[in-house]
């Protein structure tokens, strides 16, 4: 069972969430907190598996806490749970694991669990818990997106499917149709792994490879998604994840 802590100034608040991951049965809340100063000591004393950070405390930021927190070894995994959605970027900078807004949904909060348990277990072999992006890819990408350029940071990106000449590309939070080739962005990225000859892939955000039919695979991405690999490019998926 998952040790999770809880972060939030506002008692209602809490008491929800405590009851939606008791709820859960894969759950075992082992504090909480209103305020920056007592998290931070009972989080260093307590290791818990995973942290719920409100970001708005009274007179303190979330995000100072996550900071802090990515000093501890190992670090808890970090679930932002607030009722703003504007630190969406600044949260996944801070490598959290997700972020969820109030009010608490029972069905949100499993998807995130869910989320959390893929991370954890790859195939038979049990893994720490963690935030998989680190952000060493701060370089940007220039894209056409309409009638505007909009700059894109690699890390965010999960991967680029090409549709009818024209390519998707899908972040952790949004999506962008532009309107250069899958070829042409591939170059751009050189860090990133081709898996079909429809799709790109960031390495970074797989948490699953799946079995699929006739011998080939379906990647589980980070933010939920299935991207397929084509018999193609599995043996040189193979090399590269060392599976």
């Amino acid at each position: 069972m998952l040790k999770a802590y809880i972060v939030d100034d506002e008692p209602l608040a809490r008491d929800e969430l405590k009851y939606l991951l008791i709820r859960s049965k894969q759950v075992g809340v082992i504090g909480e907190s209103d305020c920056i100063e007592e998290a931070t000591a009972d989080i260093f004393e307590l290791k818990p598996d995973l942290v719920f950070l409100d970001i708005e405390l009274d007179e303190d930021s979330g995000l100072e806490l996550a900071k802090q927190l990515e000093n501890l070894n190992p670090a808890p995994a970090i679930v932002f749970a607030t009722a703003y959605d504007e630190f969406a970027y600044q949260a996944f900078e801070l490598n959290a694991v997700d972020y969820i807004l109030k009010p608490f949904d029972e069905e949100r909060i499993g998807k995130t669990l869910e989320k959390i348990k893929r991370m954890k277990k790859i195939g038979d072999q049990d893994l720490p818990i963690y935030s998989p992006v680190k952000n060493n890819q701060n370089e940007k990408i220039a894209v056409p997106v309409d009638d505007r350029i909009i700059l894109l940071t690699n890390a965010d990106i999960v991967y680029l499917e090409s549709s009818d000449g024209k390519c998707t590309i899908e972040t952790m939070y949004q999506k962008y149709k532009v309107s250069e080739a899958l070829v042409v962005l591939e170059k751009k990225l050189p860090k990133f792994f081709r898996v079909h000859r429809s799709f790109i892939v960031n390495i970074d955000h797989i948490v699953e490879i799946e079995p699929w039919f006739n011998s080939t695979y379906n990647l589980i991405m980070e933010n939920g998604s299935k991207v397929p690999v084509s018999r193609t490019y599995i043996k040189e998926l193979k090399q590269n994840l060392g599976f």
